[in-house]
């Protein structure tokens, strides 16, 4: 064989090879926080990724955007009255359009090895299923997935084998240091918190507290659902139903512990004493890359951590006098059942209604409290099951908050 043949096998050998790592990526929820910093993420190395497919719910000019941006294959907005204008906006792109919550779960279902679960709130469990059900790597940012239906999500992921790689900052940290192969060692996890905008705040003056204030996060740039989830520290809540699953610990040894600073994102202690921690600037594109470079590292462009500048780490256990809802949290998992479901879908509803100034931000916890007890709990069998309990705490939330309306 002379120089010539094998230079040129040599060549092809490296094109496979460079088309073997080109990784193939959809991102479900392209226009929210999570899906705008994934796409950054990706556009710093565009050679490297073919997007199969962007999802948004109405914003269609940020996600015509993505796509041109991208060269995605397909663009999907979930509201179907912003068919024509999403059409429109990617004639002659090569981008297909199409619009409808069934082409959300359609879009799942493209052939892309990565998955990032960004839709806020339990509309992404059917489109996030279907991606497990092909057995992909799932980068989960939608908790409520897993808090929602966590026992049939995990046995989905083990029947088609799918990799579920957690991208809350909290869960992503532990992920990083937890010793999967010695999980008896574990003593216990401690997920921390910022404490959100109100955590210095008196409870008579956080009871008034606007919209505007409580999406005003002291660390994160964040949508305005988690925001106020933050704000309520019904994340951390939520947070703590999603460890439970994904780290096969029980409840008690899943502690929360508040560190405004956001610098510590997460800790594992172990029975010898040692406690490992993952730090890092309160920036999400680092769990994402995290996520997207794996098994391997990618770089990303978050600033780095100075800790001579930072100068203190400060932590406080949770007030939960103030702050009940983690204390709710723990309950539903106590509960078990759909109760963990009930817990998100009157969460959702009443973050809703405070949004739209209908309710107080301290009747969010309450409303959750009352549908929690009006809703008897019942065991979960099938999705079906959850998305029928889902649809009855939300009328009954939605009660619970318009009967305050009208109070107030």
């Amino acid at each position: 064989m002379d120089m010539k043949t094998t230079e040129h096998q040599s060549a092809k050998e490296q094109s496979a090879k460079d088309q073997s790592e080109v990784r193939h990526v959809s991102i479900l929820g392209s226009t929210g926080s999570i899906g705008c910093n994934t796409i950054d993420l990706i556009s710093r190395d565009p050679d490297a990724y073919v997007v199969e497919a962007l999802t948004a719910n109405v914003n269609v000019e940020i996600l015509a955007r993505q796509a041109k941006a991208t060269n995605a294959r397909l663009a999907v907005v979930a509201d179907e009255t912003c068919y024509s204008d999403l059409k429109d906006a990617l004639a002659g792109t090569g981008t297909e359009a199409a619009a409808g919550e069934s082409a959300v779960v359609d879009a799942a279902a493209r052939p892309a090895d990565w998955v990032m679960a960004g839709i806020v709130g339990a509309a992404g469990l059917l489109p996030t299923l279907t991606a497990v059900r092909r057995g992909a790597v799932i980068a989960l940012a939608n908790k409520e997935c897993l808090v929602c239906a966590g026992a049939l999500v995990l046995a989905e992921i083990e029947r088609s084998g799918a990799t579920l790689l957690p991208v809350d900052s909290e869960h992503n940290a532990i992920f990083q240091v937890f010793d999967f192969g010695q999980r008896e060692a574990v003593e216990k996890i401690i997920l921390t918190a910022s404490g959100g905008p109100f955590w210095g705040t008196p409870l008579e003056t956080m009871a008034l507290a606007t919209p505007e204030e409580a999406v005003a996060h002291p660390n994160w740039d964040m949508g305005a659902k988690i925001s106020v989830d933050s704000a309520t520290m019904m994340n951390k809540g939520l947070e703590l139903i999603e460890a439970y699953h994904l780290f096969d610990l029980p409840e008690e040894k899943i502690e929360v512990l508040v560190h405004p600073q956001s610098i510590i994102h997460s800790l594992v202690s172990y029975v010898d004493g040692s406690v490992l921690a993952q730090l890092g600037s309160p920036d999400m594109r680092t769990p994402i890359a995290y996520a997207l470079g794996w098994p391997k590292r990618i770089e990303a462009p978050s600033p780095r951590l100075d800790l001579a500048e930072v100068g203190m780490l400060n932590f406080e256990n949770p007030d939960s006098s103030r702050f009940p809802s983690i204390d709710l949290a723990r309950q539903a998992l106590r509960d078990g059942g759909m109760a963990p479901t009930v817990l998100n879908a009157a969460n959702e509803v009443a973050v809703a209604a405070f949004l739209s100034r209908k309710i107080g931000i301290l009747d969010i916890a309450r409303t959750v409290a009352e549908t929690l007890a009006r809703l008897p709990n019942i065991p979960m069998v099938s999705l079906d099951d959850v998305i029928s309990v889902d649809a009855h705490a939300r009328r009954l939330g939605a009660e619970q908050t318009v009967a305050r309306t009208v109070s107030a």
